[in-house]
């Protein structure tokens, strides 16, 4: 099926070209986080790779209450629109209620509602009414055929901007498992789709009191995925994965991602 492209700032998602989202899991510091995005877009430069800068200001399902969360809403927000002036790039980061929808909107060009909370009624209206570009990672609890209730409900509420991200589905405890047929069906359904390569490799919780993943498996999904024939690719990276304050067993170390960014571009200009 052929889908109307969505211009999000200076980029296309559904366009000859794919729509890559990179950035850390969370904004660890502001020296930290502006550090990355220089580095990231003087990658994706070289590419010739188109991007959203993406970072967390809150963590807010953390599977620990001792676990590092972020700067808050308004900081964070603050911060990115800050690095997406400078660089010339959309941002995007993650909401969590309606209130916080209002305040990133006033910053952020894509507004990413969380996979735990896709069916969150007054989160969906709350981000539709923005009028901003809205992401709705499909929960790990969705069949893929699921989202088109999803897609009614930012519809009715005005939003015709919107895209899904696949994210991984549960399989057993502590594991998700990536079905590649969900990006054909969901796009079928008339959705642009993004895949997830970073949260599909997750197992949530899998360490205790954190969660565990199998980050060297995230440029494996990443290529069978734009494969399959998604419109951009969702990749965390960090300089040091070992060392992130969230998430770091599913990060791509930022030295690996020049290559991939080439590969992907690759493999999708062979099968678009």
């Amino acid at each position: 099926m052929k889908l109307k492209r969505l211009k999000i700032g200076s980029c296309f998602l559904g366009g000859p070209a794919p729509l890559f989202i990179l950035g850390p899991c969370v904004i660890e510091s502001e020296k930290f986080v502006w550090r990355l995005a220089r580095k990231i877009k003087a990658i994706a430069a070289d590419a010739g790779a188109q991007f959203i800068f993406k970072a967390s200001y809150d963590k807010a399902n953390r599977t620990s209450v001792r676990s590092f969360r972020g700067l808050g809403v308004r900081a964070g927000c603050e911060l990115l629109a800050a690095i997406g002036a400078e660089l010339g790039v959309p941002v995007t980061t993650d909401i969590h209620s309606p209130q916080e929808a209002a305040i990133a909107a006033e910053f952020i060009d894509v507004l990413q509602v969380p996979a735990f909370l896709c069916r969150q009624t007054d989160l969906i209206k709350a981000a539709a009414e923005t009028g901003r570009v809205v992401n709705v990672k499909k929960g790990q609890f969705l069949a893929p055929w699921d989202v088109r209730n999803i897609g009614e409900k930012l519809r009715a509420f005005g939003c015709d901007r919107f895209f899904f991200t696949e994210r991984g589905v549960s399989f057993g405890y502590n594991n998700l498992v990536a079905d590649m047929r969900s990006l054909y069906w969901m796009r079928e359904a008339g959705f642009l789709t993004v895949f997830d390569a970073t949260h599909s490799v997750q197992r949530p919780g899998g360490a205790g009191d954190t969660t565990s993943g199998d980050g060297a498996l995230a440029p494996v999904l990443a290529r069978a995925a734009v494969a399959a024939g998604c419109d951009g690719v969702f990749i965390e990276t960090h300089e040091n994965p070992a060392k992130a304050l969230s998430d770091g067993p599913n990060q791509i170390p930022l030295a690996k991602l020049p290559a991939l960014l080439k590969q992907l571009q690759t493999i999708h200009a062979t099968v678009r």
